[in-house]
């Protein structure tokens, strides 16, 4: 059994040595030139418009999250409505209760002003 994985292990340890050998060669062969150009802030092909220590607002990131939440709980609706013909009323009830806790999270949120900006 663990003679199976000797081939992953070469390749894991070629990978390795192969990465570090690259890093060492572009260290020691490449120019260390540094201009103003050069250690300016790039972003995007773009160039900055403000300060890019600006503070954000936290509001921003907590709808972010807020949504990537209700996506994926959303999401599980999908396997259950695929089954739901043959799944029976046991699992209706299981979705209504899921169904109901996730309105009781939406309806806290919105309560407390996550989606005020």
């Amino acid at each position: 059994m663990a003679s199976s994985f000797i081939p992953i292990l070469v390749i894991m340890g070629f990978a390795a040595v192969l990465a570090a050998v690259l890093l060492l060669l572009s260290s020691v062969l490449g120019r260390h030139v540094k201009t103003r150009r050069k250690l300016s802030t790039y972003e995007c092909g773009m160039p900055l418009l403000d300060d890019s220590r600006k503070r954000i607002s936290v509001k921003y990131s907590v709808v972010a999250m807020v949504f990537i939440l209700f996506d994926v709980e959303i999401a599980f609706l999908y396997p259950w409505a695929v089954i739901f013909r043959w799944s029976g009323w046991g699992m209706f009830a299981e979705m209504i209760v899921f169904l109901a806790t996730l309105a009781v999270g939406y309806a806290y949120i919105w309560k407390k002003g996550a989606f005020d900006w």
